[in-house]
This record gives C-alpha cells, sequence and structure tokens, in this order.
C-alpha cells in the first residue's frame, strides 16, 4: 500500500522517566486532569470565587468520575471481563484503557455535587466554570488511546492514516485506519473555544456553559462513533454509544431552552465566602458595619448623657443663689 504519509503507533504504551514506569494511557489522563483542573480555578476566580475551591471540589469529583467512568465501561463491555476465557480481574486494570466519558461525568457530577454542597456553591455556577477545562481534558486524555492503539476508525489510506500494529491477543489487525482519537481530540478542543466564546457573548449562567458544552460534544461524538470498528452493542441499527449521543444532546438542548427561561443572566454570587472575606478585608462588610453603627449609637447616647448632667449641675446651682 502506498502512502504519502501516516500516523506512526507508539512501539510501547509505557513511557519510562528514569526506573519508573508511567503507562501512556494513565500520563494522558493525569494531564487532563491537571488542566481541567487548573484552567477550572482561573474561570472560578474571574467569576468571584475564592482560589483553589476547584480544587477542592476536583478532590470529590475526579475519584467519583474514574470509578464511574470504569464502571460505564465495564457494563457495557462486559464481555471482555465475564466471559469465558476472561478474567475478571482485568476489570479493575484502569491502566489498559477503558474508561466511558458519560459515566465520568455522570458520576463525577455526583462527586462535585458533594462537594459544592460541603462549601455552599452552587453546583451549576461550578459546572459552567468547568466546562471548558473539561473538554481540553478529554482533548488530552485521547491520546492515550493512541498509545494503547485502540479505538481507530475504518481502514482507510487517507495522508493522516493511523497505522496500527498486529496483535492477535488485542483482536488488532496490521493496517491503517482513521484515526478517531485524533478526530474526538481536536473536536473537544473546539467545543472548549465554542464555550469559551458563548460564555464571553452571552454570559451564558445557571449550567447553561456546561450544557453547551455537553450538547456540542455529543455532535461530534456521534459522527466519530460511527467510524470506529471496535466491538460494541448494536441497538436498531446504531451503536450503544450512539443512542446514548443523541439522547444526552435532547437533554442538553431541553435544559438550556428552560434554563434560559427560568433563570436568565448569570448568578452574581458564585461563592458567598469570598463576597464575605473581600468585604471583611475592605472593612464594609455587614458585621463592620453594625459595629459602626453600634459605635455611633454609643458615642450619641454617651453625649447626650453628658448634657443632661452638665443641665443638672447648672439647676443646682442655681438653686443655691437667694
Amino acid at each position: 500500500m502506498d502512502l504519502l504519509a501516516y500516523i506512526p503507533s507508539p512501539s510501547s504504551g509505557v513511557i519510562h522517566l528514569g526506573p519508573v514506569p508511567l503507562r501512556g494511557y494513565a500520563f494522558c489522563i493525569i494531564i487532563g486532569v491537571f488542566v481541567a483542573v487548573w484552567y477550572g480555578g482561573r474561570r472560578w476566580v474571574a467569576r468571584g470565587g475564592q482560589v483553589g475551591t476547584v480544587a477542592d471540589i476536583a478532590v470529590w469529583a475526579v475519584p467519583f468520575g474514574l470509578v464511574g467512568g470504569r464502571l460505564y465501561h465495564v457494563i457495557t463491555d462486559y464481555e471482555l471481563y465475564f466471559t469465558d476465557g476472561r478474567d475478571w480481574v482485568d476489570a479493575f486494570k484502569i491502566w489498559q484503557g477503558g474508561l466511558g466519558i458519560w459515566g465520568a461525568i455522570a458520576l463525577g457530577a455526583l462527586g462535585a455535587w458533594i462537594g459544592c454542597r460541603r462549601r455552599g456553591i452552587p453546583l451549576p455556577a461550578y459546572a459552567d466554570a468547568i466546562a471548558p477545562g473539561i473538554a481540553f481534558a478529554q482533548a488530552i486524555g485521547r491520546w492515550g488511546n493512541w498509545f494503547n492503539q485502540e479505538l481507530y476508525g475504518k481502514a482507510t489510506t487517507l495522508p493522516w492514516a493511523l497505522k496500527i500494529d498486529g496483535d492477535a491477543d488485542a483482536g488488532r489487525v496490521a493496517g491503517t485506519y482513521h484515526p478517531t482519537f485524533l478526530y474526538e481530540s481536536l473536536w473537544c478542543v473546539g467545543v472548549a473555544l465554542l464555550v469559551i466564546w458563548a460564555d464571553r457573548r452571552f454570559k451564558l449562567g445557571h449550567g447553561r456553559a456546561f450544557a453547551l458544552y455537553v450538547a456540542a460534544y455529543t455532535v461530534g461524538r456521534f459522527w466519530i462513533e460511527y467510524l470506529r470498528v471496535d466491538d460494541a452493542h448494536h441497538v436498531l441499527g446504531l451503536r450503544l454509544n450512539n443512542w446514548t449521543s443523541i439522547v444526552v444532546f435532547l437533554a442538553a438542548v431541553v435544559y438550556l431552552v428552560i434554563s434560559a427561561k427560568r433563570t436568565p443572566g448569570r448568578e452574581e454570587i458564585v461563592e458567598p465566602a469570598a463576597v464575605e472575606d473581600g468585604a471583611a478585608e475592605s472593612g464594609a462588610g455587614p458585621a463592620a458595619a453594625t459595629e459602626a453603627g453600634h459605635g455611633t449609637a454609643a458615642e450619641s447616647k454617651a453625649g447626650s448623657g453628658g448634657a443632661d448632667d452638665a443641665a443638672v449641675a447648672a439647676e443646682a446651682e442655681s438653686a443655691k443663689k437667694p
């Protein structure tokens, strides 16, 4: 097969940092999480929140998301782990790949909700802040599939085709295929930029920036999923993830419409603690105002009391005179 060019696949999915082995898939996930938290933190502070809040809530959201992503993958591809000839222990080997974004977002949202509730923060505002960061994280995480030589598309001779090495145990046939990992990575970058632009242009609030991210991502995931050739469950001729994309897209659009009608505009305060701290530093907080008010009243009372005493003394002196 004559090709002008192709994207080579790594000979190994493990990166060695000196004596320490680091799997490429895990490395991409870690870098993606870091970018999401870092950029989400910047957006949160710009909205009036405190530094460190996004990272604190991520302590809840990230573990929940990883568990949810793995659960979705294992449940929807159970035959890879719980059928004859398979080892169920492999279901726990997350570093070998296999995280479903749908489960990651769903359970990650639960973890974020717990973290937000503990700090008295509205979850929709937090979701808006981290939405583009999540898209960037997905863009980076998809390169983990490149390291594992997995989830590629149909065979192709395009110049940017992905070269896959044959591996009978992994079910891979040597050849060149559509680099669906690259397509999705680029799409996620585009989604992140779209959300950033729309948020600045329309001042999205109350979870609408996150809903836009979800809707835009599912559109791209639908056509990318159509190109993939890995084994998947089919319902009415479509892959399961295609149906999931359709359902989630519709839910996101409905939320956008209803939210815009019920709660137009953007939250003025996203983290009450940040407002209180700022007021305390400037001395203009409610407590300071109350103390000032009490001080003024006390001074007025003291002044009034002094005037009364002077009047009584004057009357006594006048009474002594004949």
